[in-house]
C-alpha cells in the first residue's frame, strides 16, 4: 500500500504513482480524513485495505507538488545523527555505542517537491529514509520491530551548519528545523511492497550530480535497533516519524565545504519508494 497526503486529506496512491483515491471517501468515512487518525487505527486499515479492492483507475490525477510529508502531524519526531559508519568518519568522530538522537521540529515538515528557502550560507544535505510507526510500542524487542512500522519514506534532513554547530552547547534540533528543512515523501510505502525494506539503495544529487549513494544496510543501528532503543525510553506512538541518519557525501565535511546556493536543485531518491525535489531559493 502507498498512502500520501493531498490538500490535508489522506490519500492511496496507485502503485504506478500516478493516480490517487480519497481513503475516508473510499471507505465511507472509516479511515480519515485527518492523518493522525489514520495511523491511529493502522491495524483496522490495514485489514480493510487486503479486502477493499480499490480502483486505482477511477482515482484523480496529481502533480507530486500537490502531496505533503505522509505523516504531517506526528505526536513526535525523532532524528539519528551519525548512523552511517561512512558519514562517521567524514565527520571526524568516532562510532557511537548507541543512537545519537535529536528531533526536527513539525514546523519544518513539507512535502517532496517545491521550494526551501536558505536560512544561511552553509545550508546542507542530508538524505535520510524515514520510518512512519503504525501501532504503540514500549519496550519492544529489536526482532519484533517491523510489525510496529506503518511504512517508509523518502526524508531530507536540510541543515543550516554554522547555527546548528553554534556552541558551546550545538543547536541540532534548532539548526535542522528552519521552514521546509523536513521534507518527506512522496507517499509512504508499507513494508510489504519492498523486496527488501532493510536494505534500500539511497541517493542524492544536487543539479545533477551524485552526491550522496549508500544503501540502508549500511545503517549502524538498524531500523528495528532504533525502534528497540527508543521505545526502551518512551513510548513510541502511531503516526511517530524517525528520521534515520544519512550517509556520507554532505557538503560540509568536502574540501573545499560545498553548501547550497540559491536555484541549486536537490533530488532525493530511495529505492522501491520515490523521489523528491527542491530547488534552492536565497531568503527574502
Amino acid at each position: 500500500m502507498r498512502l500520501a497526503t493531498r490538500a490535508g486529506r489522506t490519500v492511496l496512491v496507485s502503485p504506478d504513482g500516478t493516480t490517487a483515491v480519497d481513503l475516508a471517501k473510499a471507505s465511507d468515512g472509516a479511515f480519515g480524513p485527518d492523518a493522525r487518525q489514520v495511523f491511529d487505527a493502522w491495524p483496522e486499515l490495514l485489514g480493510w485495505y487486503a479486502t477493499a479492492g480499490i480502483d486505482f483507475a477511477a482515482g484523480d490525477l496529481f502533480e507530486l507538488s500537490e502531496l505533503g510529508a505522509p505523516s504531517p502531524d506526528p505526536r513526535q519526531v525523532f532524528a539519528i545523527g551519525l548512523n552511517y559508519r561512512d558519514h562517521t568518519e567524514e565527520s571526524g568522530l568516532t562510532l557511537p555505542e548507541q543512537p545519537t538522537v535529536f528531533t526536527k521540529f513539525l514546523g519544518s515538515f513539507a512535502g517532496p517537491v517545491g521550494e526551501v528557502t536558505l536560512a544561511g550560507a552553509t545550508v546542507d544535505w542530508e538524505a535520510e529514509l524515514v520510518v512512519v510507526m503504525g501501532k504503540a510500542a514500549r519496550h519492544v524487542a529489536a526482532a519484533d520491530a517491523w510489525s510496529y512500522v506503518a511504512g517508509l519514506t523518502v526524508g531530507q534532513d536540510f541543515s543550516e551548519r554554522t547555527f546548528q554547530l553554534a556552541g558551546p552547547a550545538p543547536q541540532f534540533s534548532l539548526g535542522k528545523s528552519f521552514t521546509g528543512f523536513s521534507p518527506q515523501g512522496p507517499w509512504l510505502v508499507t513494508p510489504d511492497e519492498l523486496p527488501d525494506p532493510s536494505r534500500l539503495a539511497i541517493s542524492c544529487t544536487v543539479n545533477g550530480e551524485t552526491v550522496q549513494s549508500s544503501t540502508t544496510d549500511m545503517l549502524i543501528f538498524s531500523i528495528p535497533a532504533l525502534i528497540e532503543h527508543l521505545s526502551s525510553v518512551l513510548q513510541l506512538s502511531p503516526g511517530d516519524v524517525i528520521f534515520t541518519g544519512t550517509p556520507s557525501g554532505v557538503g560540509g565535511a568536502r574540501t573545499p565545504p560545498w553548501f547550497l546556493q540559491d536555484g541549486d536543485v536537490v533530488e532525493t531518491t530511495i529505492e522501491g519508494i520515490g523521489t523528491m525535489r527542491h530547488v534552492c531559493v536565497k531568503a527574502k
